[in-house]
This record gives structure tokens, sequence and C-alpha cells, in this order.
């Protein structure tokens, strides 16, 4: 495929007409916060059920899965919808309104009283997480040329395994400090959230100045609202790694949350019933957490380079073998905080990471630009599917079997896709990234 060399570029990636190097920029900060932010919820749900609503720590888990499963339902309600919306008023506008929505969120978040109070911050976070999270898979396609995609996704991916380690561990140390300082815990609890809220409206400011105005396509070629919810179902059918990049949004999406929901619990868990106190089994399960993070953060910088070099769809059949096998890996494990264990958390996390690289740069090349965003959103609605999914049975699993159990499961699912992108490489490979004559034809459009 050949490369428009009169367009702006930004490091060794080259952008789409009209799209210039500020607004790569803001895209960079939109990924660094974007999915930083999100993962704060897991360290602010805790401390909120303990420090201010004082909830008993046996009800925890229970209350935690519940606000997931209501998070993931609202995610997979607006998915579409806000792809829909991307595509008939713009990303930008979208985004403002996520991110402004999950500052809402966090700064009700602490106030909350009860239970059915939380449940409902717990909403309308979930409906800027997934509003934001939306548009952000969907500029990410938008602003390369396909020559240089997969190099964007790789650094995108970079910045966010940037923002998930800053975020963590920056504000997550936060709460010990203001108690430290004087302040008491449902102070230091609400103060932490409304910084997180301020720093939500920060971004939604950087983002109204930074990101590109408009869609792709001009008002006249937009299709219909009908044909855009029915796009992603249409090009799911007829094009084979559209449908391979929903299957693998089924489990690559879910990694995150299941990394970030089951690895600390059981580390949390494992360290109490060795006799250690609740912070500080907390603080040596949030170190595996970063561990894996900074795997994935070092491994972004070595796939990055050859992203670009390879067919997509024989590209994610070695991500999710790779995948499959630091998930399958943990099985093996007793204690993740262990070092012992350290070999099986690296794994772990070049697998989450390899899995979020290939199905992104998959959907990205296959969807069609006038269908982008609803065939992104049906991507994001198969990945809201999985982390329903996942942790639904991923918390039986870890209450009636074991903790390894739920990644032996995640590890299965990755190797039913590996298998799939096996099969759609024999029979329906797609085209190789920069060279014209190499494809089997683009995804179906029209």
């Amino acid at each position: 495929m050949s490369i428009d060399t009169s367009c702006s570029k930004f490091g060794p990636v080259w952008l789409s007409p009209g799209v210039g190097k500020g607004n790569t920029w803001t895209l960079m900060y939109a990924a660094f916060f974007t999915i930083g932010l999100l993962t704060f919820i897991g360290i602010g749900t805790p401390y909120v059920l303990t420090e201010i609503l004082n909830v008993p720590s046996g009800e925890q888990g229970k209350i935690s899965g519940n606000l997931v499963f209501w998070t993931e339902i609202v995610s997979l309600l607006l998915f579409g919808p806000v792809g829909i919306a991307a595509d008939r008023i713009g990303r930008k506008s979208v985004y403002l309104f996520g991110f402004l929505t999950m500052g809402l969120g966090y700064a009700l978040y602490p106030t909350a009283d009860t239970i059915t109070e939380l449940t409902l911050y717990r909403v309308i976070y979930a409906i800027g997480i997934a509003t934001s999270t939306g548009m952000l898979a969907t500029i990410v396609t938008d602003y390369p040329q396909e020559a240089s995609r997969g190099k964007l996704v790789g650094i995108v991916g970079a910045m966010n395994g940037l923002g998930v380690v800053f975020i963590n561990r920056v504000f997550g140390s936060l709460p010990e400090r203001f108690t430290s300082g004087g302040m008491d815990g449902v102070a230091a609890g609400e103060m932490v959230h409304w910084l997180i809220a301020g720093l939500c409206v920060i971004s939604t400011v950087v983002l109204w100045f930074g990101l590109k105005d408009g869609t792709p396509v001009h008002d006249e070629e937009k299709p219909s609202i009908k044909e855009l919810t029915i796009s992603a179902i249409r090009q799911g059918r007829h094009n084979p790694r559209i449908a391979l990049s929903y299957g693998a949004a089924f489990i690559a999406r879910g990694d995150l949350v299941i990394l970030g929901t089951f690895l600390t619990l059981w580390g949390t868990l494992a360290g109490t019933s060795q006799g250690l106190p609740t912070s500080e089994a907390t603080k040596n399960a949030t170190l595996a957490f970063v561990a894996a993070q900074s795997a994935a953060l070092v491994w972004t910088i070595v796939i990055v380079f050859f992203i670009d070099r390879f067919n997509r769809t024989g590209f994610l059949a070695f991500c999710m073998a790779l995948a499959a096998l630091g998930y399958l890996g943990m099985g093996f494990v007793e204690d993740p905080t262990a070092s012992d264990a350290l070999p099986f958390i690296i794994l772990l996390g070049i697998g989450q990471i390899s899995a979020f690289f290939g199905s992104q740069a998959l959907v990205g090349q296959e969807a069609p630009i006038a269908e982008r965003g609803a065939v992104v959103g049906g991507f994001n609605i198969s990945g809201a599917v999985g982390i329903l999914f996942c942790s639904v049975l991923g918390g039986w699993l870890f209450d009636t079997v074991s903790p390894g159990a739920v990644f032996i499961m995640v590890g299965s699912i990755n190797t039913v896709v590996f298998l799939c992108a096996l099969l759609v490489r024999w029979k329906s490979p797609g085209r190789m990234p920069g060279k014209p004559g190499a494809s089997d034809g683009p995804a179906l459009a029209e």
C-alpha cells in the first residue's frame, strides 16, 4: 500500500490527510490518561467500601463483582450508540462528553452513603469510560495511514501502559500520604477522588483544543443511522477478518480488567493468608500488577518495530499464542507475589499487551472508513461481552476452584482464538501492510 508523503509525519508514523502533529500529540495525552483514569476505580472502590461505607471485608468481593457487572452492562449498551454518534456528530465532541462524565462519576463516588448510591455513581462513571474508550479506539484507527497503523497502535499501547502505571502508583499512594499528614480516612478518600475528577476536567480542555474536528467523511457521504447500526453485523458476516477481530476483542479487551481485578485480589488474599496486614498484602499485590504492566511496556518497545512487517491475521495469531502462554502459565503459580512467580507475571504482561496490539491492528485495517465508528463499536461490544463472561465465570472459578483457574480459563479462550486466527490466515489472509497487490481485497464497504 502506497504512502501519501504530502501528509504530516509523527515520528515513524505517516498521518492521514488533515491530521497534524498537534492532533497526534493530543492523542498521546488522551491515550495516557484515558486508560490510566479508567483503572483507578480498582483502587478507589476498595477504599470507599472500607473507609467510607464500612463494608465488612467478607462482603466486598460480591459487591465489587456487582459493580463490575453493571459497569460492563452500561458499556455493552453504549458501545454501539457511541460508534454511531462518532460517525454522525464527530469524534471530539463524543470524547469530551466521555471525560466530563467520567469526572462526574469520580467526584460523586466517595460521597455515596449506601451501596445503591455507589452503584448509581458507578453507572455514571461507566457511561464516561464507555464513551471515552470507544473514542480512543476510533481515533487510533482514524489518524494513521494504513502502512503506519501498527506503529501508532504500538505507541498508543505504550502510552496506555505508562498511564496505568503512573495513575496507580502516584494517585494510589495519596490516601496514605494525606492520612499521614493528619487528614482522616474519609476526607483523604474524597480528596483523591476529587483530584482524579479534576484531572478529567483538565483532560477535557486539552482534548477540546488538540483533537481534530469533524468526522472522516463529509455530511453528504454519511450512511443513515440504520445503515450504521447494521454495519458491524454485516461487516462481520462478510469479512472473516472483521469477525476474527470481534472474537479477539472478546478476550483481549477483558485482559486488563482480569489483571486488575483477579491478580490483585489473588495477591491480597495470598498475603493475608500468610498473616500480613491487609495494607501490606494489597501493596504487594499492586506491585505484581505493576510488574505485569512494566513488562508490557518493555515488550511494546520491541513489538512496535515489526508490527507493520507481517500480515495482520498472522500477527494476531502470534499475539494470541503469547497471551495463551501467559495466562495458562499462571495456572502453575501458587502465590503471585512470590519471587518465583515473577517470570510468569512477566509473560502474563507480555501476553496481555500482545492481545491488545493484535486485535486493534486487525480491526483498524479492516474497518471501512465511512463505517469505521460502527465497526469499532461492534468490536467494543464484543469486548464488553467478554468482560462480562470472564468476570462472572472467573469469579465463580476463583471462589470454588482456585485463583489460578481464572487464568487457565482466559488462556484457554486465547488458545481458541489463536486456532481461529490460523484458519483465517490460511483461508482469507487479507492484505499485507504497505505492500500493494498482496491482498485478497479490502473490507466490505458499501
